[in-house]
């Protein structure tokens, strides 16, 4: 452990930034790397997680390897420029019903995409796809790369895909990405694209897919990121 913030230090020093402005850059809490520095001057038996060290890796350009084990170049590329960082933080899956979608802080995971001047002032997030109710469109663990409509302020356009937000009255909610299509009557449907028949059914935006729930897209997907 203090041989792992040793290195965290020495990339800290190097690239002349502070331990709050990178744990924050890597999308942890202000005080991670400081919380590692005060376990570690306390004599504290902890450690630290990799999935933490993948995500300062790049803030840091450096590896997660170097970081954990010294093994490796200390410095590495890091893309910048014509890229743009963005944290996988949560999952879009239909029928599954929560209070947050969000995962663990130590669950997320960044990904580059490339930067894209009309999204340039635009906050980007990150969900990964599960489930069977889009794949014709998206793979199973397709990242999503989406920006809220609320700060986008820009209208709904059809045969764009979105991620709907779907509530119960008692507030479970679950989050799914949907194509959006208008009929000849002017009325907003969302479309799954899947190969299952269960999820083939089109939902209505205005009346919702059963009493009581209500529906609203709050991001439009800009991008989506997939492994070979």
């Amino acid at each position: 452990m203090i041989e792992v913030l040793s290195r965290i230090e020495e990339r800290l020093d190097a690239l002349g930034i502070s331990a709050a402005s990178a744990s924050q850059k890597a999308g942890l809490s202000k005080d991670a790397i400081r919380n590692i520095q005060r376990s570690v001057k306390s004599g504290k038996r902890v450690g630290v997680s990799t999935i933490t060290l993948d995500k300062l890796a790049p803030v840091l350009k450096t590896t997660t390897s170097w970081l954990l084990n010294g093994v490796g170049d200390q410095e590495v590329f890091e893309p910048e420029g014509d890229f743009r960082r963005v944290v996988v933080a949560a999952h879009v899956q239909a029928g599954q019903w929560s209070e947050s979608w969000e995962w663990p802080e130590d669950d997320q995971y960044p990904v580059y995409v490339p930067n894209d001047k009309l999204y340039a002032h635009v906050k980007l997030f990150g969900a990964e796809t599960r489930g069977p109710s889009m794949n014709r469109r998206y793979p199973e663990r397709t990242v999503l790369i989406f920006a809220d409509v609320s700060e986008t302020h820009e209208e709904p356009v059809p045969g764009k895909r979105y991620i709907v937000e779907r509530c119960k009255p008692g507030g479970e909610c679950e989050h799914t990405v949907k194509t959006l299509f208008v009929d000849e009557e002017g009325k907003p449907w969302l479309l799954p694209e899947s190969d299952d028949p269960r999820y083939q059914s089109p939902i209505s935006i205005e009346d919702g897919a059963s009493d009581g729930d209500t529906i609203r897209i709050i991001g439009r997907v800009v991008f989506s990121v997939t492994r070979e």
